[in-house]
């Protein structure tokens, strides 16, 4: 098994302030999989660009550094298969940056992010995976199919991202539920007072019978009492008959 004995040690320095700066400012769309004991074997998921037939797939794949990096290049390969014009059939990858453009001044990153931009870009030119890349120069509709197919059935699904806007969405709702119910309880209070104000009074006046007056009669603001009312006939027949005599005594006096 390789360890970090198989490589001097300002390199192990070297690559251990760089893997360290990459786990905490990770490129985008990049994860590195950190192996303390072993920096010899660099290990990163890719997650595929939007855009491209590789969107919705993590990719994984692994840098080989040789004894004497950082003088020459790292070998890359995807462990995940996937159909691109420059990886081959065994996942080695085909990319100027790891061979004549090679710069011992390069450091991972720009390694990284130039592979994940060959998913973005291929160059068929340059093609290890024939197939492929004859078939984006000549029906690019038929190559996006076969790399889509290869994405959904290979390469592993992005871990879903907590999104802050749901959190609002959630609070949104949670408070337009709880206004409702208020609203329900402040309808279900007028309701029950309307149904309590629309009830008889047990103080309210009877029929002889025993059933309640009908309402037209109930609403007057006066309310007719029976021994009120035979009062009141009695004092207009005494009136009456007053009059009719104060009559008849002015007529005996014109005699």
């Amino acid at each position: 098994m390789a360890t970090n004995e198989n490589l001097p040690p300002n390199v192990i320095k070297l690559l251990a302030r760089e893997l360290k700066n990459l786990d905490e400012t990770p490129p985008e769309g990049i994860k590195v999989v950190l192996n303390d004991d072993n920096f010899s074997v660099i290990y990163a998921d890719i997650e595929g660009p939007a855009g491209t037939p590789y969107e919705n797939g993590v990719f994984r794949m692994k840098l080989t550094l040789s004894h004497d990096f950082p003088q020459s290049p790292p070998k890359g390969y995807f462990l995940t298969k996937i159909f691109h014009p420059n990886i081959a059939t065994n996942g080695e990858i085909c990319v100027n940056a790891l061979k004549k453009d090679w710069n011992p001044s390069l450091g991972l990153r720009h390694v990284l992010i130039v592979i994940r931009c060959l998913l973005i870009e291929p160059f068929p030119e340059s093609a290890l995976n024939e197939q492929a890349g004859k078939m984006l120069l000549e029906n690019y509709e038929e190559y996006a199919r076969h790399a889509r197919l290869y994405t959904g059935i290979h390469a592993l699904k992005p871990k879903p991202k907590f999104k802050t806007g749901a959190i609002s969405e959630s609070t949104t709702a949670l408070n337009v539920e709880q206004k409702n119910d208020s609203t329900k309880s402040v309808d279900q209070k007028n309701a029950v007072s309307g149904a309590i104000a629309q009830q008889p009074s047990p103080l309210a006046p009877k029929l002889e019978n025993g059933q309640d007056l009908p309402a037209a009669l109930t609403s007057s603001t006066e309310t007719v009492v029976p021994g009120a009312q035979k009062k009141e006939v009695g004092m207009a027949k005494v009136t009456t008959d007053k009059k009719k005599t104060d009559a008849r005594k002015k007529s005996l006096k014109r005699l």
